[in-house]
């Protein structure tokens, strides 16, 4: 991969991350409800999650692309019902409630599946990652190229995250001092990542 194409992969990937999806809104969310270690946990976790899907593309597993996509189409619904509960049950905690089932129901590696779950069960993600990482890499070029380009995609992606994770605690001071509307927010988020996860279909 030359220069040239290398910063074309690095702009067109940190514009796709600066658009909130439903990882960004579940990072936000789990940032806001907690603090940065959390939400950095959640990168780790959703960063983990497309590194699982780019996997499938770069094995040029192409022909279980739709099949695996159908298949994760059960699994979303679980998910995106899971996460409109996770923001109806913020939405309703007050504030006393929230900091003791963050610190007692909410341990860091519940929130690191949660996020790899999310990142993984995503279909559309998984088709337009095959679609997209192709346009990088020459018609002669082999498998080594095709992931020399899927670890760049996914370091600006994971790098993007953890803006969007800092950005979020930079403001949780301000926000927490609003009480019940921080869980509120919280909820909001969590809400708008399950909408987003249910509006992903794989045949847009």
């Amino acid at each position: 991969m030359d220069l040239n194409t290398a910063i074309a992969l690095i702009g067109a990937t940190a514009l796709l991350v600066a658009i909130p999806g439903p990882n960004v809104a579940l990072i936000i969310a789990n940032t806001i409800a907690n603090n940065l270690r959390f939400g950095v946990v959640t990168v780790l976790g959703t960063t983990i999650g497309v590194a699982l899907q780019l996997a499938v593309v770069v094995l040029g597993l192409v022909s279980l692309l739709e099949l695996a996509a159908s298949a994760l189409m059960w699994l979303k619904w679980a998910g995106v019902a899971y996460l409109l509960y996770l923001g109806l049950k913020s939405w309703r905690k007050g504030i006393e409630e929230w900091e003791e089932a963050s610190a007692s129901e909410r341990p860091l590696r519940f929130l690191f599946w949660q996020g790899l779950l999310l990142a993984t069960i995503n279909p559309k993600t998984m088709l337009f990652n095959a679609a997209f990482l192709p346009q990088f890499v020459g018609q002669d070029a082999g498998t080594g190229s095709l992931l020399t380009v899927a670890i760049v995609y996914l370091g600006v992606i994971f790098l993007g995250d953890l803006v969007w994770a800092i950005s979020a605690q930079s403001t949780r001071s301000a926000i927490t001092k609003l009480g019940r509307l921080q869980h509120r927010l919280t909820g909001c988020f969590l809400f708008g990542s399950g909408i987003g996860l249910a509006l992903a279909r794989i045949d847009r």
